[in-house]
C-alpha cells in the first residue's frame, strides 16, 4: 500500500531504501517481495506470515478524472499482524530516517510494532517521519484514531498530512494551519507539512518560518496516488539539502505527474521529469 508506494518513489529518486512489513506465505506474497526487490528496495526487514493471514487486495476504478473509487479487502490483512518482536533494532540502526504510516496504527499487534520502532529510533538517534495516511475503514472508532495518532505525531521529527487528516485525527477543525503546526513543533517535530490539494501545500519549522507552494495544474486522469508521490519526492529532496520550499515544489510536481498516469508505484516520476515540470510550469 502507501508505504511501498513511497518507498518505490524514494528509490526511483535515488534514495537507499529498505522496507519493514509482513507478507503472506503464498504466491502473492512472493510476487510482492519480488516486485519490491526489482525496485532496488532492501527486503531483509520483511517478515513472512506463518499464521495464515493474507495480503490485502485493492481494486481501483477510474471512471473520469473526478470520479475514481477504491475497493479494499483488508479483513485479516497480514500487514496489521506485524509483531513488536519482529522489529529488529540492528536493522533500524542501518538507517538515518524511519517513515511511519498511519495505517499501521489501526490494529494490534501492528500498532505496538510501530511504537517499538519509534522508541528504537529515538534510542538510536534516527529521525522519524510520520505520514498520516488516514483510512477511515481501517478504524473502529474516531476516539481510537486520535489516541494513537497523537501518541506517534508528538514523537516524530517530520509530520506530513492533508488538512482534512489533521482535522479528523487531531481534532483541530477550528484552528489555523500555524496553530496546528505549533502544537507539534512544541512537542518534538522539526517540520510540519500540511497539504491542501489543488490549493497547494504549506510547511512550518522550529525557526518560526512558514513556506507556501502552489499546486501544479494538470489534466488529471485519476485522483489517487498523489499523496504517496508527494511524500516520496518531498522527503527525497528535503534530505538532500534541507531546502523546505524546494522540497515542497518537488512534492507538488511529483503529485501532479502521478495523477496523469495509471497506477501508483509504477507511476512514480524520475527526478528529470519532476525538474522539467517545475522548470516549464
Amino acid at each position: 500500500g502507501s508505504p511501498v508506494n513511497i518507498a518505490v518513489g524514494a528509490a526511483v529518486l535515488g534514495l537507499k531504501v529498505g522496507f519493514i512489513g509482513k507478507i503472506s506465505d503464498d504466491q502473492l506474497g512472493r510476487y510482492v517481495r519480488g516486485y519490491i526487490e526489482e525496485k532496488k528496495i532492501d527486503t531483509s526487514g520483511i517478515v513472512v506470515d506463518q499464521e495464515g493471514h493474507k495480503i490485502g487486495l485493492t481494486f481501483t476504478e477510474i471512471k473520469s478524472p473526478t470520479e475514481c473509487s477504491i475497493l479494499m479487502y483488508r479483513n485479516g490483512a497480514c500487514d496489521l499482524y506485524l509483531k513488536p518482536e519482529e522489529i529488529e533494532e540492528e536493522y533500524l540502526r542501518r538507517t538515518s530516517h524511519l517513515l511511519i504510516s498511519g495505517t499501521a496504527l489501526a490494529q494490534s499487534p501492528s500498532r505496538e510494532a510501530v511504537l517499538k520502532a519509534v522508541q528504537l529510533a529515538k534510542k538510536n538517534k534516527i529521525k522519524t517521519i510520520f505520514e498520516l495516511d488516514y483510512r477511515p475503514y481501517n478504524w473502529e472508532t474516531p476516539e481510537t484514531v486520535a489516541i494513537y495518532y497523537d501518541l506517534v505525531a508528538e514523537r516524530c521529527d517530520i509530520v506530513i498530512g492533508t488538512r482534512d487528516e489533521y482535522d479528523l485525527i487531531l481534532k483541530n477543525k477550528d484552528k489555523q494551519d500555524r496553530e496546528i503546526a505549533e502544537e507539534l513543533l512544541k512537542a518534538n517535530a522539526e517540520l510540519v507539512v500540511i497539504k491542501h490539494g489543488v490549493d497547494g501545500s504549506r510547511a512550518f519549522d522550529k525557526q518560526n518560518k512558514e513556506y507556501n507552494v502552489s499546486a501544479y495544474k494538470v489534466q488529471a486522469l485519476k485522483t489517487f496516488g498523489a499523496g504517496d508521490s508527494f511524500a516520496a519526492a518531498f522527503i527525497s529532496q528535503y534530505l538532500k539539502d534541507k531546502d523546505v520550499e524546494r522540497a515542497l515544489k518537488y512534492g507538488s510536481a511529483a503529485a501532479a505527474l502521478v495523477v496523469t498516469r495509471h497506477s501508483s508505484s509504477d507511476a512514480m516520476p524520475k527526478i528529470e521529469e519532476i525538474e522539467k515540470m517545475i522548470k516549464n510550469y
